[in-house]
């Protein structure tokens, strides 16, 4: 029988956790519903419990944390991930699990932007230009076409779950997985969903600022290990030019006098000039490893491929036995 795991990280969710077990056990009644209490205050674990979510603890504070505990604790063939603000239709789930069962994407992300709900029903314009932001700087620097990055409700493949590497420790964790696919080549499926805001009285635990600081902090960071000749190559460009800006004085005053006089200028452009060169030179250096760590990936993924056709074909095999002997 196929295996569904709903994902549910939820910090202080008491107001609305209740029901979104119930809306999830009812959209999808074969799956299993976890709940990850991050150090909660109130009673959510109590109340996902009494709402007969499998509940597990995560102490060390940070959605990132307890999505990567989630990831190494739970078997399953397919998982959707949601946050526990009720938030994000239940009934939308069957939508995002079909392109994952039908083998034609390995993440599907539940887009709550095209349609415009989000903009409509989110109050926080801070939220709305940070979301626009980090598309349009994902899109850029990964020539990808994807609409909303930053949704948290996602569907995953065994696959990816299996060959996702989580680092991030706590919001960021929602471009992270979207980088790792389009960085990674994984299928990817975007299905329109309605949004809703937050009931009165369900406060959102991510600050606009801070948070949206770290994203594209994480987004820099992702960038320079998954392209760092492009990284680097930017970075010494801009050097060449500060350097070139410096030293065409020195020079044309050489040029036309034989002299020059303006030592500290031609030391100065001098210094620029040699660390835009080891810049570049560090730029090819680690694009080697990079391509070279590329196809390492390419060779494990061929076999987590390959262990998940054998895993389906022995379950078909099974449940084909188990008919016949009814």
């Amino acid at each position: 029988m196929e295996k569904i795991a709903v994902l549910i990280p939820c910090f202080n969710e008491a107001l609305t956790i209740e029901k979104v077990v119930h809306d999830f056990t009812k959209a999808l009644p074969t799956a299993q519903i976890y709940v990850y209490d991050n150090n909660s205050t109130d009673n959510t674990a109590e109340l996902a419990a009494d709402a007969e979510a499998i509940v597990r603890v995560e102490p060390r504070q940070g959605k990132g944390f307890a999505v990567r505990q989630m990831f190494f604790d739970i078997d399953a063939d397919l998982y959707l991930m949601v946050d526990g603000d009720d938030t994000y239709p239940a009934e939308a789930a069957p939508k995002l699990l079909a392109p994952l069962r039908d083998g034609v994407a390995d993440m599907t992300i539940g887009d709550r932007l095209t349609n415009g709900t989000y903009t409509e029903e989110n109050k926080r314009p801070f939220h709305n230009l940070g979301n626009n932001l980090v598309k349009n700087s994902i899109n850029l620097l990964y020539h990808s076409g994807i609409q909303d990055v930053m949704t948290g409700y996602r569907g995953f493949s065994r696959v990816f779950v299996e060959s996702l590497p989580v680092t991030s420790d706590g919001f960021q964790i929602e471009t992270e997985f979207t980088i790792h696919a389009v960085d990674k080549r994984f299928r990817l499926v975007e299905i329109p969903i309605d949004y809703r805001d937050r009931p009165e009285g369900s406060n959102s635990k991510l600050n606009t600022f801070s948070d949206g600081l770290k994203v594209l902090a994480t987004i820099l960071r992702m960038f320079r290990d998954s392209k760092p000749m492009l990284f680097f190559g930017i970075l010494a460009a801009i050097l060449f030019v500060i350097g070139l800006a410096i030293g065409v004085p020195v020079i044309s005053e050489f040029v036309e006098t034989g002299y020059i006089t303006k030592m500290p200028s031609a030391v100065l452009a001098t210094g620029v000039m040699m660390f835009c060169l080891m810049i570049l030179i560090t730029g090819i250096i680690l694009d080697t490893f990079v391509r070279s760590e590329r196809k390492n990936f390419e060779l494990n993924l061929h076999r987590i491929y390959d262990e998940e056709r054998k895993r389906r074909a022995l379950s078909s095999q099974v449940r084909n036995q188990a008919n016949e002997g009814e």
